[in-house]
């Protein structure tokens, strides 16, 4: 009974991120179609339906697919004008996509035997890298050296500056790593525990009404945590991209 009992407690929260080849074997490599390519091409997909499908008949009484894309272009375009500033609008397009790819793919983690590919900190750390030199790029490319100007905190005594320009530049460069793994930790943490909850109510069998209604809580957590982890994803590019098209100010 007690290797009954463990057997039944075999649970792994971490085998549900490991990368699996779609059309089988054992070998990955750059070109191998994997579950991670499947869900990411099911999220552009739904981006599409939803933003373009759902919109290419636009009437004044919109339907609800253009009802919701409405809504998400206004609310992500208030966001990169408040933060940003006019000059930031016209890169709306590129925050707009992704803000609807990250929060696509975090819901749609959620379903049922799909594949979280923002836990995956590869994924989420190429949204990052992608940010972050799409960033440098642009406030050189706007401001000429005085981009480096970001980094020389002009408001602080002349003795702290060097120390406080060095410590700009190490924050300037860790940028990418705490965006990244700031989306990925906070997915898979959530997705393992309730792979956890979810190893326990299959255990207890009848006694396990109290992990189910943990589940229960912990799914609609993480429905509010796909939602809000986009949103900040999304409002950190738009305050580096400030950055780079309004300038440092100090």
């Amino acid at each position: 009974m007690a290797g009954e009992e463990t057997s039944k407690l075999n649970i792994h929260p971490m085998e549900q991120f490991i990368v699996k080849p779609l059309f089988g074997g054992d070998t990955i490599h750059w070109y191998t179609p994997t579950n991670v390519t499947l869900w990411m091409g099911i999220a552009v997909l739904v981006m599409i339906a939803l933003l373009v499908l759902g919109t290419s008949r636009r009437s004044i009484i919109p339907s609800r697919l253009q009802s919701v894309g409405e809504m998400l272009y206004g609310f992500i375009h208030n966001m990169v004008e408040e933060v940003t500033g006019h000059d930031g609008i016209k890169y709306f397009p590129y925050v707009m996509t992704l803000f609807m790819f990250v929060v696509l793919a975090n819901l749609l983690g959620l379903i049922p035997m799909a594949f979280a590919t923002t836990s995956h900190f590869a994924v989420t750390a190429t949204l990052a890298m992608l940010v972050f030199l799409s960033v440098t790029i642009l406030g050189f490319a706007k401001q000429g050296i005085g981009f480096l100007g970001m980094f020389w905190v002009s408001s602080a005594p002349l003795v702290l500056r060097p120390v406080l320009a060095l410590i700009e530049i190490i924050s300037y460069f860790v940028r990418p790593l705490s965006h990244s793994i700031r989306l990925g930790g906070n997915v898979m943490a959530g997705h393992a525990v309730i792979k956890v909850f979810a190893g326990f109510a299959g255990a207890l069998g009848v006694a396990s009404v109290v992990p189910i209604l943990s589940i229960a809580a912990i799914y609609g957590l993480e429905l509010l945590v796909a939602v809000v982890q986009a949103y900040v994803f999304t409002i950190l590019t738009c305050v580096y991209l400030r950055d780079a098209v309004g300038g440092a100010h100090h």
